[in-house]
C-alpha cells in the first residue's frame, strides 16, 4: 500500500473512532449480539433490525479502543440496508483480508479497506473483528 493511500486509511479510522456512526443502542432491534475481547477489555454490542431478511438498521455501542469502534462504525455504514446473504458475504471479505491477508483487497469493501494492515498486528486483528463477530451471530441466528 503505497504512503498517500496508507496516510487516507488512517485518517478514516481515526474519523470513524472520533465521531462513530450508528452508535448507541438501537430501540427496536430485534436482534443483538455482544463481543468481548478479554486481552484488552473491550466490549461491543451490535444491534440489528432485522426483516424479510433485511438489514433496515444497525447500531452498536459499548467500550472499545479506536481501532474496534473504528471498525464498528464503518462495519455498519456498510451493512446498512443490504440483505442477510450480501452481509455474510461481506463479512467473510473483511475477514479475509485482515486475517489471512490478500495482496489487493476487495474494492467492495470500501473505505473498510482501512484495516488492510491489522493482519501484520495479530493482537489487533481481534480488534477489528469484535462488531464483526458479534454481527456474524445475528446474520447466522436463524437464517440457516
Amino acid at each position: 500500500m503505497s504512503r498517500e493511500i496508507a496516510g487516507l486509511y488512517q485518517r478514516i479510522v481515526l474519523e470513524h473512532c472520533k465521531r462513530p456512526r450508528n452508535f448507541g443502542a438501537l430501540k427496536d432491534a430485534n436482534r443483538k449480539a455482544g463481543g468481548d475481547n478479554p486481552l484488552c477489555g473491550d466490549h461491543i454490542d451490535v444491534y440489528v433490525r432485522l426483516e424479510r431478511g433485511s438489514i433496515l438498521d444497525i447500531a452498536f455501542a459499548g467500550v472499545s479502543c479506536a481501532v474496534a469502534k473504528a471498525s464498528a462504525s464503518l462495519m455498519t455504514e456498510a451493512m446498512m440496508g443490504r440483505d442477510a446473504v450480501g452481509g455474510r458475504a461481506l463479512l467473510q471479505k473483511f475477514e479475509q483480508m485482515v486475517g489471512s491477508g490478500c495482496s489487493e483487497p476487495d474494492p467492495e469493501l470500501g473505505d473498510l479497506r482501512a484495516f488492510a494492515d491489522v493482519r501484520d498486528f495479530p493482537s489487533r486483528v481481534q480488534c477489528a473483528m469484535l462488531a464483526w463477530d458479534a454481527l456474524r451471530t445475528v446474520l447466522y441466528q436463524d437464517l440457516g
